[in-house]
């Protein structure tokens, strides 16, 4: 029933068409249908000039955070219509979350939001946080935006974040990927010629497979533990086997799981599938044992 009804909401757009303000406007409106997990906290603040919203569960440690870069296609996508499935993930894993606003193309394209999500982790280290008691996760954009963030920081030297989460990364701005091709007519969600569409709002086509843009063309080596989350039937699946693949030949640590029959961050249904559930509870496994968070915390 929601892999339908989402279907027909996303194969009524025409990318080539679209308004990008129309298309915030509408997710915005849906974001109010969603609510936090029960007994997850919630405080607006400010980080390095960001907006953020802090998601404290019930007796989460005060020096343990995850860092979530929400989706969108860097186009899209706010504390709001993050907010729910971000609260989920914390209460899953005992940690506070820190979710911020970073900016958004065609206003800001890159690497603006690149930019701000560096900019936040280093101020998290200026304001006391350890590296090793920090994980990034994102999905979609939000996960080719993580690993860009990790690249960046470590080719400046930073210290890097114990580990990252991956929710249907976009890491092939450049499509080139063969499920783009295989998987058309699986993907319930989006089109293969709409992707191009979508990433030229972000950055230039020259730019399209440069490493920070499209994480799936740099070297991999020499980054944290690594999740991926990734449904079988999107068309940004060769996005994640192909960084897995590299990240292993590069001798880094990297757990790929590809779930079957489900599409682009299904986790996000927490509310309405056992699928989205069962995953969320994975990745808070995958968070609090990267943080060494107390299994006891676990919600």
């Amino acid at each position: 029933m929601v892999r339908l009804i989402t279907s027909a909401w996303f194969r009524a757009i025409d990318a080539k068409r679209a308004n990008v303000h129309s298309m915030r406007r509408r997710w915005l409106f849906l974001a109010r249908l969603m609510w936090t997990a029960i007994g997850v906290g919630k405080q607006s603040g400010d980080v390095n000039g960001l907006s953020v919203l802090w998601l404290t569960p019930k007796g989460a440690p005060d020096d343990k955070l995850l860092v979530y870069l929400h989706g969108g296609a860097y186009i899209m996508g706010s504390i709001a219509t993050h907010r729910q499935i971000v609260s989920h993930i914390a209460r899953a894993a005992g940690v506070r979350a820190l979710l911020p606003e970073y900016r958004l193309a065609p206003e800001h394209p890159f690497p603006a939001a690149v930019d701000d999500a560096v900019g936040l982790y280093r101020a998290l280290l200026a304001d006391g946080y350890a590296p090793e008691n920090i994980v990034f996760a994102g999905d979609s954009a939000g996960g080719g935006l993580t690993m860009a963030t990790l690249l960046s920081l470590r080719d400046a030297g930073d210290p890097m974040p114990a580990g990252a989460c991956l929710l249907s990364p976009w890491l092939d701005l450049a499509g080139s990927g063969e499920s783009m091709t295989t998987h058309a007519h699986r993907d319930p969600w989006f089109k293969p010629d709409d992707m191009p569409v979508v990433a030229s709002y972000y950055c230039e086509p020259e730019q399209l497979r440069n490493s920070i843009v499209s994480p799936v063309y740099a070297d991999l080596s020499n980054l944290p533990s690594l999740y991926i989350q990734v449904g079988a039937e999107e068309i940004l699946l060769s996005d994640s086997t192909r960084a897995a693949e590299k990240i292993k030949a590069a001798g880094g640590k990297i757990d790929l799981e590809i779930w079957p029959f489900m599409w682009h961050v299904f986790q996000a249904f927490v509310h309405l599938m056992p699928e989205s559930r069962a995953a969320i509870r994975k990745i808070g496994t995958f968070v609090r044992r990267t943080l060494m968070v107390d299994a006891s915390s676990e919600r």
